[in-house]
């Protein structure tokens, strides 16, 4: 099996993947504020960690994945005084909502999912450390900060000094910070807000130091993986940095892998601009295979385009697959082991899932050959072959028939008992040897969007869009 190479933004170039203990991978991803709905940049960032772990389990490692949950946050207070509800009761129903978006996209829950409420203890050591150490100190104010330009490396994940992060950056300037580039760890407490014992009075943690307290609790001061949205190499990834090698004296994390944006229309995603929408609002009209398909079928680190077209064109494709795969009963078998080598060297090389989506195109030319020839030992080997790759990306788990069905009901032209009667009129006319109505027939339902294909097992029909 081919060599596994990663592209890491620290280095901004490809490297062979060496875990630190050979055969376990320890990944950390950076998760959900959970104050909304996931929306679909988020569904993005889920999807592409998703198809990365499943491969590396494929390839044979051993995957301690952790992604956190961020309960206490600005947001998540703001939002709970808007609803009139408690901030555990809108952590907890948005925690659900995430969960049942997942299920829907087909994501595997991680190993582990630690919530920053529940690691508050492990938040102040971290910080006491820092303190002690010289790299934190408390303001006037009561809030502890981050020193920045204590930390010399400072920059090196974006490859910029901080001077220029200053000039280039929307810095929140604080009379009490001894520099505006410092950042807090602990925030004081508010009137009305909640808060927890420490060191230096009651407060909360900042958001930047709770990924480092759960990621180096979870996984150890040093691991193989982080892994984050493509908003998150600065600050905050920088910042995680800064903390977590000054608290432990230990290089933090040896690959930071980071998904590229998403955008709707060719528009950045924006409330502002009328494009912004919840994983939710799109799986009511949209079948979520094809909304992962079009997810997976970008390299993750590649920009991606969500538009009507895109969609259309997600479904087309799945249609191909599942056609191929309807009326035969997968069979593990003898089979050409190229498949195998060609796909598992795409996903090799950084994980490129075009690429391995391009093998499976070809294997299904390969299984439409063998059902034509009748050969069906060969046929069903090949379906075996094609829902073995196809569920390293998480695609093509479903039976064809109930994918290619719910396919029907959407935006059909005609009634879906009128389509099916105007079939069997074409048929009875071909069974006539009537060839000019039966073409008739079928240049109508064309005329409607309404593709027929003719085969032994009948006729089937679906929605050219």
């Amino acid at each position: 099996m081919s060599t596994l190479q990663i592209y890491n933004t620290l280095t901004r170039r490809k490297e062979a993947f060496r875990p630190i203990e050979p055969g376990h991978v320890r990944m950390y991803v950076c998760g959900m504020t959970v104050y909304d709905y996931c929306h679909l940049g988020h569904a993005r960032v889920l999807v592409a960690f998703d198809v990365i772990v499943r491969y590396l389990r494929a390839h044979g490692y051993t995957v301690t994945y952790v992604r956190n949950i961020t309960d206490i946050d600005d947001k998540i207070l703001e939002r709970a005084r808007q609803n009139d509800e408690s901030i555990d009761a809108l952590t907890e129903r948005m925690i659900e909502a995430m969960h049942e978006d997942e299920r829907a996209l087909g994501i595997l829950p991680p190993d582990s999912e630690p919530r920053a409420t529940r690691h508050v203890d492990d938040i102040i050591d971290m910080i006491r450390s820092l303190v002690d150490k010289g790299y934190a100190y408390r303001a006037d104010n009561g809030d502890v900060y981050y020193r920045v330009r204590r930390f010399e490396q400072y920059g090196r994940l974006n490859n910029r000094n901080p001077d220029e992060m200053r000039a280039g950056a929307r810095i929140e300037v604080e009379t009490a910070k001894e520099d505006p580039l410092d950042f807090v760890l602990w925030k004081s407490a508010r009137p009305g807000e909640p808060c927890w014992p420490s060191p230096w009075g009651d407060g909360r943690p900042g958001w930047h130091i709770e990924c480092s307290a759960m990621s180096t609790c979870c996984l150890g001061d040093t691991f193989d993986i982080h892994g984050g949205g493509p908003d998150l190499t600065f600050p905050h990834h920088e910042n995680e940095i800064a903390q977590s090698e000054a608290a432990t004296g230990q290089h933090y994390v040896n690959t930071w892998m980071h998904a590229g944006a998403l955008r709707v229309n060719e528009e950045k995603m924006s409330k502002s601009l009328g494009n912004f929408f919840t994983i939710r609002d799109v799986l009511e009209s949209h079948d979520p295979e094809v909304v992962r398909y079009l997810l997976v079928a970008s390299h993750y680190r590649s920009p991606i385009n969500y538009a009507p077209d895109t969609l259309n064109e997600a479904r087309r494709s799945l249609e191909r697959f599942y056609h191929a795969l309807e009326n035969i009963t997968p069979v593990a078998g003898e089979v050409d082991q190229r498949w195998n080598e060609r796909f598992h060297a795409a996903m090799a090389d950084d994980f490129n899932t075009p690429e391995a989506l391009a093998v499976l195109f070809d294997l299904v030319r390969e299984l439409n050959r063998a059902r034509r020839e009748d050969k069906d030992v060969e046929a069903g080997a090949l379906a075996f072959e094609l829902h073995r790759l196809g569920a390293i990306l998480g695609l093509l788990e479903r039976e064809p028939a109930e994918f290619l069905s719910a396919g029907k009901g959407e935006d059909l032209p005609l009634p879906e008992s009128e389509i099916e009667a105007l079939i069997e009129a074409r048929n009875a006319a071909r069974h006539a040897k009537d060839f000019v109505e039966a073409d008739r027939i079928r240049d109508e339902l064309a005329g409607q969007g309404i593709v027929l294909k003719d085969s032994r097992e009948g006729t089937r029909w679906r929605i050219e869009h």
